[in-house]
């Protein structure tokens, strides 16, 4: 969860380093975009765990 947290804001700071913009912020929106996904695994994979038994 984290690692992929961390690999989406990781992007967005490049980003933002390569293609400043005043009004973007590239870092948040793709560490929130992370967070969004990171959930989702996790709660997929709860719900894989739920079948099973």
């Amino acid at each position: 969860m984290g690692a992929i947290i961390y690999l989406f804001y990781f992007i967005g700071s490049w980003l933002d380093e390569n293609h400043p913009s005043d009004t973007v912020y590239y870092s948040k929106i793709l560490a929130m975009l992370g967070v969004c996904i990171a959930i989702y695994n996790v709660i997929r994979q709860v719900n894989e765990l739920n079948k099973t038994e």
